[in-house]
């Protein structure tokens, strides 16, 4: 069975005793089948909102930067953004290298900088350096560039609903069941059967927290500094 949203409501289809839905008869799908294809939807966004930077929706962003401009919108479907990530990527033609950019507060910005959206004098413009966030759901350069530079950052974005038998979510294949599990949850709780929504909805719980494990739960790796002594030299002296 293909790995999308007809895929995964006949999932729960099957496991229920149901007939299942072909790709003719999915979109004008109603009743139970209708409930089916929404629980598949709730479970796919209970475990997104688990997890803020689940990394199968992580996203490298390229903005061209406008010279003289200073402010650009988020992308639409951004839910957090890495403001540590953000580097003005190496152009040969502007003969700039690589270089990651420092962040400032939108405090010191206002404090120091904030001239620079109301200054037309083409000699402030340079490469920028620095980078903020505002509060209306956009980021900020200092100093206002003076060149079409590629500037390269990144977030995690908001995943959409399924819609069509074909959409694919982002939730990786293999954990598949998870989302299965989840979907048997809302669906039995369509039929009322509140023992055995809540048996699998542990099932569900249990999914996720391995997810966690495998994609959340993880430590850098610490090298130790520390310089051990040579014992045959230590006897030695």
């Amino acid at each position: 069975m293909a790995y999308d949203y007809l895929g995964l409501v006949n999932d729960v289809n099957r496991r229920l005793n149901e007939v299942e839905l072909t790709a003719d008869n999915f979109a004008s799908a109603i009743g139970f089948y209708s409930a089916t294809k929404e629980s598949v939807n709730s479970s796919i966004r209970f475990i997104n909102q688990e997890q803020f930077e689940w990394p199968y929706n992580h996203v490298e962003q390229e903005d061209t930067l406008t010279p003289g401009e200073v402010r650009y919108a988020y992308p639409a479907d951004a839910k957090t953004i890495d403001f540590d990530s953000f580097r003005i990527k190496r152009n040969t033609t502007f003969n700039n290298s690589t270089q990651r950019l420092t962040t400032l507060s939108y405090e010191e910005y206002l404090d120091k900088f904030i001239d620079l959206e109301y200054n037309s004098d083409e000699t402030v413009r340079t490469l920028p350096n620095r980078i903020f966030r505002t509060p209306s759901q956009e980021y900020g350069v200092v100093p206002s560039p003076d060149k079409a530079y590629e500037l390269v950052y990144e977030y995690y974005r908001l995943p959409v609903d399924l819609i069509s038998a074909t959409d694919v979510p982002t939730v990786p294949e293999q954990f598949r069941h998870v989302i299965v599990d989840g979907a048997m949850y809302y669906a039995y709780l369509f039929r009322g059967n509140s023992q055995d929504a809540t048996i699998v909805y542990q099932k569900y719980i249990e999914g996720i927290k391995n997810m966690k494990t495998l994609y959340i739960n993880r430590y850098d790796y610490l090298r130790s500094t520390v310089i051990t002594s040579n014992s045959k030299l230590v006897r030695a002296l």
